[in-house]
C-alpha cells in the first residue's frame, strides 16, 4: 500500500509540473483545466472506494492518506504560485472544522431521554421543527442538535435511511435560507452589504420547498412504516419513561457559538471563542452524559480528514471560477440559480456564492437593486437560493451533510454511498428546483 501511495504521489507531482509548465507566463489566477483533476479524483475516491473496499474505507487513517496524497501536492503547487490563496483556504478550513466541531461536541452533551411513540407524525414534527430552527441557529447547529434524537427515536425501525436523507435535505440545507445566520453563503452576503432582514423575502421559496419535501417525506415514511414488522415498533406504543432533556446548560454554549459567528466575523478571535465554549461545555456537562448519548469523536475526525483533501484540491477549481466566471454567459436570474447551485453541490457553497455575488455586481444593473449591493433583487435571490438549496445535492455540498451521514453510519443507520445519495437528491430535489425556477424566475418574464 505504501509503495502504491508513493507512486501515486510521484505521478501527481509530475502532473503538477505540467500544471506549472502549462501556466507559465500566464496569469496565475487563470489555471489550466487539468488543475482540477486531483479534485475530481478526490470526489471519485469518496464515491467509489466505499463500494469496493468498504472495510478499508471505514478506517479514518485511510481517509487521511487519500486526502494527503491528493491534497498536499496541490497545496505545494498553489503555494508556489499564489501562497495567499493557500493561506486563505487553510484559514477557511480551520474555521470550518472548529465551527462544525464545536457544534458537534456541545450538541453531544444534550440528550433527549424518554419513550416516543414511533410514527411518521413524530418524525415529521422533528424534521419540520429542524427546518425552522436551521434559519436561526444555523444548519450545522440544528443538524447536530436534532440528528441524535431522530436516530434514537427510530432505532427500532428497519427503514430509517430515508428519514436521514430528508433530514439532510431540510434541516441541513434548505431550512437555513431565512436569515444570514442560517447558512454560511447568506452570512457572507450580509458581510458584503445585504441587509440582515432581506433574506426574509425568501420565505415563499422556503415555505414551498420545505412544505413539499415534508409532504413527500410523510408519504414515503407512512408507506415504509406500514411495512415494518410488529416487533420493530411495538415497544414504542406506550410511554414507559417521561420525556426529558438533560444537559440543558449546553444550549447556553450553543448560543455562544451563534453569537460568535454573528458578532465576531474575524479570524481567529471567533474560533478562540468557539473553542472556549467547547471547553466550558466539557467542564459543565455531567460526567457520563456524552457516553450515555453514545457520543464519540469518530464522525468529526472523519469529516476533518476528508475535508482537508477537499479544501486543498478544490482551490484550483475556485480560482478558475473566479478568473473565468464571466465567460459562462450568466446574465438572467435563472442562469444564476442553476450555475450557482450546480457548483455549490460540489464546491464550497460559500465562496461559490461570493464569486457570483461579485459577478452580479459587474452587470451594472440600475433598477430593482438590493440596498448597498448594486445587484438586482431577482439575481440576488437566485444566487442565494441556488447556494443554499442545492447544497443538498451531495454529501459535500454543505458541511452538515457529511456530519449527519457520519453520525448516522456510526449509530448503525447505513447511509447510501456518495452516488447512491445523489440518486435520491436528483430524483426528489431536481424536479422541485425546476418548478422553483419556473415559478420564481421565469413566470414573471412570460
Amino acid at each position: 500500500m505504501i509503495k502504491k501511495i508513493a507512486m501515486f504521489i510521484i505521478v501527481l507531482l509530475l502532473v503538477l509540473f505540467n500544471f506549472t509548465t502549462a501556466s507559465e507566463g500566464a496569469n496565475h489566477e487563470s489555471l489550466p483545466l487539468i488543475s482540477i483533476v486531483p479534485f475530481i479524483i478526490m470526489l471519485l475516491c469518496i464515491a467509489v472506494i466505499p463500494l469496493i473496499k468498504e472495510h478499508w474505507w471505514e478506517d479514518n487513517w485511510n481517509k487521511l492518506k487519500i486526502s494527503c496524497v491528493l491534497g498536499i501536492p496541490v497545496g505545494i503547487y498553489i503555494f508556489l504560485i499564489n501562497y495567499h490563496e493557500l493561506l486563505e483556504t487553510m484559514e477557511e478550513y480551520i474555521s470550518f472544522i472548529i465551527y462544525v466541531g464545536a457544534l458537534f461536541v456541545i450538541a453531544g452533551g444534550i440528550m433527549l431521554k424518554g419513550d416516543f411513540k414511533v410514527s411518521p407524525k413524530v418524525n415529521l414534527a422533528f424534521i419540520g421543527i429542524g427546518g425552522l430552527l436551521a434559519s436561526f441557529i444555523g444548519t450545522p447547529g440544528a443538524s447536530m442538535l436534532l440528528i441524535r434524537p431522530v436516530l434514537r427515536i427510530n432505532a427500532g425501525r428497519k427503514y430509517v435511511m430515508h428519514t436521514v436523507i430528508f433530514f439532510i435535505f431540510i434541516v441541513s440545507n434548505i431550512g437555513g435560507c431565512l436569515t444570514p445566520l442560517g447558512d454560511p453563503p447568506l452570512f457572507l452576503g450580509y458581510l458584503n452589504g445585504v441587509p440582515f432582514t432581506w433574506t426574509f423575502k425568501l420565505f415563499p421559496n422556503w415555505l414551498f420547498m420545505v412544505s413539499l419535501l415534508l409532504i413527500i417525506y410523510f408519504i414515503v415514511d407512512s408507506y415504509l412504516f406500514k411495512k415494518e414488522e410488529l416487533k420493530d415498533t411495538h415497544d414504542s406504543t406506550k410511554l414507559k419513561e417521561p420525556l426529558q432533556i438533560t444537559g440543558l446548560i449546553n444550549f447556553l454554549w450553543l448560543f455562544g457559538i451563534i453569537l460568535s459567528v454573528a458578532f465576531l466575523p474575524i479570524f481567529p478571535y471567533r474560533e478562540l471563542v468557539m473553542l472556549a465554549m467547547v471547553a466550558i461545555s466539557l467542564i459543565t456537562t455531567k460526567k457520563g452524559l456524552r457516553k450515555e448519548n453514545k457520543f464519540t469523536y469518530h464522525p468529526i475526525i472523519e469529516v476533518a480528514y476528508l475535508f482537508f483533501g477537499i479544501f486543498l484540491t478544490m482551490i484550483p477549481a475556485l480560482m478558475l471560477l473566479k478568473a473565468r466566471g464571466s465567460e459562462l454567459g450568466v446574465t438572467d436570474p435563472w442562469h444564476f440559480f442553476w450555475i450557482t447551485g450546480i457548483l455549490s453541490s460540489f464546491l464550497d457553497n460559500a465562496p461559490t456564492y461570493l464569486t457570483f455575488f461579485n459577478l452580479a455586481q459587474g452587470l451594472n444593473a440600475t433598477t430593482d437593486l438590493v440596498a448597498n449591493t448594486g445587484i438586482q433583487e431577482a439575481i440576488l435571490e437566485a444566487i442565494s437560493l441556488g447556494a443554499v438549496f442545492m447544497g443538498a445535492n451531495t454529501y459535500i455540498g454543505n458541511g452538515p451533510n457529511f456530519m449527519v451521514k457520519a453520525i448516522s453510519d456510526e449509530a448503525g443507520t447505513k447511509m447510501p454511498s456518495f452516488l447512491g445519495y445523489m440518486v435520491w437528491s436528483f430524483g426528489i430535489l431536481i424536479p422541485l428546483f425546476v418548478i422553483t425556477t419556473f415559478i420564481t424566475f421565469i413566470w414573471n418574464i412570460l
